[in-house]
C-alpha cells in the first residue's frame, strides 16, 4: 500500500500462545501467572497484544483463581437480572449464530472503556465460531490519510429513543424512568448532549476520539465503532435503519461537526480492517487475554453450542 508516495509494510499480526511446560491443569496456569507477577505480564500484554493459554483446561470452578490474575481489578459485582453476571465474568449473548459479528473494540463509543478483557471457553462449538481480532494499529495505517485526517475531532455518536408510541426502544426502556428529569439528571452526568424532540422522543450524542494512544506503548490505533453505528456499516443494525429518517434512527455516527460520514467510506473501512482479522479458535477450557486498545474482537459464525464468558478491567 502506498501513503504519500512511501510505501508501508505492515507485518502480519498473531497473538502469543502459552502451553503447559510442568504439572499442566490451571494450577500450573495459576502457579505461572504468579511468577510472572502483574508489572511483568502489563508488558508482555502490551507487547503481544493478545495471550492464549491452551491446554490448561481451566474450568468455571478454577477460572475465577485465575482471573485474579488476569485481570486484578475487575468489577466484582453480584448478579443482576437479565445479564448474567456474577463476580465480574459475564455470559457472551449468542443470538444469530449463522451471522458474523464484526470485530470492535469493547465500549469505544464510550468515554470510558476497559483496557484489557479476558475471553474464557466452557464450551467449544460444533464448527466454527472463532474469535475474530483485527490490530488497531494496522487497521489505522491501512486507511486513506485524508481519511484519518478529517477524523482528527473524533466521531459523534447519535441514539434516537422514541417515546413509547414506536417499534424499538423507547426511552422510557433504555433509563428505566418514565421521568424526563430523571433521564435529564442521569446524562447532564455523563457529559453526553441530548435535546427531546417535538414527536416525545430523545436524541442523545456524545463526541469521542476516531483513535487512541496506547497507554503503555504510546502507539496510534484505531479505535471506535463508525462500522458498527452506521446505516452502511456491518454491524447489527435495526431494520428500522433502512425506513426511518435520519433524524430518527436507532444508531447513527457521523463526522464530530455532525456532517454525514459517506456509504462507501464506511465500506472501505470495514474492507481494509477485516482483511487483516485473525482467527482465534476455541476448545474446551481455554483463555484468552487481550488488550481492548491494541485490538478489537468479534465472531464467527457457528454450529451447535458456544458458551464463551467475558471478564474485563482497567
Amino acid at each position: 500500500m502506498s501513503e504519500k508516495g512511501r510505501v508501508v509494510i505492515v507485518e502480519p499480526w498473531t497473538p502469543l500462545e502459552i502451553d503447559p511446560e510442568g504439572i499442566g491443569g490451571p494450577e500450573e496456569l495459576v502457579q505461572r501467572l504468579a511468577e510472572l507477577g502483574p508489572l511483568e505480564l502489563t508488558e508482555l500484554l502490551a507487547e503481544e497484544k493478545a495471550l492464549v493459554f491452551r491446554g490448561f483446561d481451566v474450568t468455571p470452578e478454577a477460572l475465577a483463581d485465575v482471573l485474579d490474575l488476569l485481570l486484578p481489578t475487575r468489577c466484582r459485582q453480584g448478579r443482576r437480572s437479565g445479564d448474567g453476571v456474577l463476580g465480574g465474568i459475564c455470559r457472551v449473548t449468542e443470538d444469530r449464530p449463522e451471522t458474523t459479528v464484526w470485530p470492535y473494540h469493547k465500549m469505544s463509543a464510550a468515554h470510558a472503556w476497559p483496557a484489557r478483557l479476558a475471553v474464557y471457553c466452557d464450551a467449544a462449538p460444533l464448527t466454527g465460531g472463532a474469535s475474530m481480532l483485527v490490530d488497531g494499529e494496522a487497521w489505522l495505517t491501512a486507511l486513506d490519510p485524508v481519511l484519518r485526517e478529517r477524523l482528527t475531532p473524533g466521531v459523534r455518536y447519535v441514539r434516537y429513543l422514541h417515546d413509547g408510541s414506536r417499534v424499538g426502544e423507547s426511552w422510557q426502556s433504555a433509563f428505566g424512568t418514565d421521568r424526563r428529569e430523571q433521564v435529564e439528571l442521569f446524562l447532564d452526568g455523563t457529559g453526553d448532549a441530548w435535546v427531546w424532540m417535538a414527536d416525545g422522543g430523545i436524541q442523545v450524542s456524545r463526541t469521542c476520539p476516531a483513535t487512541v494512544r496506547h497507554p503503555v506503548t504510546g502507539a496510534e490505533v484505531w479505535f471506535n465503532q463508525i462500522h458498527r453505528w452506521h446505516p452502511a456499516g456491518c454491524g447489527p443494525r435495526d431494520a428500522l435503519s433502512r425506513i426511518l429518517p435520519e433524524d430518527q434512527l436507532p444508531w447513527n455516527v457521523t463526522f464530530a461537526d455532525g456532517s454525514a460520514i459517506p456509504d462507501h467510506v464506511v465500506g472501505e473501512i470495514c474492507r481494509r480492517g477485516f482483511a487483516t482479522a485473525v482467527d482465534i479458535p476455541w476448545n474446551q477450557g481455554d483463555l484468552m487475554l487481550l488488550d481492548n486498545v491494541s485490538l478489537a474482537h468479534g465472531r464467527r459464525p457457528f454450529t451447535g453450542t458456544r458458551r464463551i464468558c467475558v471478564a474485563m478491567s482497567n
